[in-house]
C-alpha cells in the first residue's frame, strides 16, 4: 500500500477515496489530509507532510514505540508492560485526538494552519 502513496500523488488524482465525513459536513476530520500527508512523507518532503496532518507525528510516536517494545519483549526476553494500555493514556490520546479536531475546523488564525 506504500508504495501506492509513494508514486500516486492523491492530490492530482481520483484513485484514492476521499473522506466521506468531509463531503457530508464540509468539516475536516482528525485524518484529513493524512493521504497526502504520507504521500509527501515517502517522498522526503517532510515538513509539508507534517502540515497536512500533524496527528501523524502522534501516530508515529505510538507506532514507534510500539516497535520498541515488540523488540524488547521478543528479541531480549525483556518483560516491559505496555504503557498504552493504561486508561490514563488511552483518554489522553482520546482527548488530544478530539481537540485536535475541532481546532482544525476553526475558522481563524493561528488555527487554520491545523487545515490540510
Amino acid at each position: 500500500m506504500l508504495s501506492l502513496y509513494f508514486f500516486i500523488n492523491p492530490s492530482s488524482t481520483g484513485f484514492f477515496p476521499k473522506c466521506p465525513f468531509l463531503s457530508i459536513t464540509e468539516l475536516y476530520c482528525p485524518g484529513c489530509g493524512s493521504q497526502r500527508a504520507i504521500h509527501n512523507l515517502l517522498n522526503g518532503n517532510i515538513i509539508t507532510g507534517i502540515r497536512h496532518n500533524y496527528l501523524l507525528v502522534l501516530v508515529f510516536a505510538v507506532l514507534s514505540y510500539q516497535l520498541v517494545l515488540f523488540i524488547a519483549n521478543t528479541y531480549y526476553k525483556k518483560s516491559i508492560k505496555n504503557l498504552l494500555h493504561k486508561p490514563l493514556v488511552t483518554k489522553g490520546i482520546l482527548i488530544l485526538v478530539l481537540a485536535f479536531w475541532i481546532l482544525r475546523n476553526l475558522p481563524f488564525t493561528p488555527f487554520t494552519e491545523l487545515a490540510p
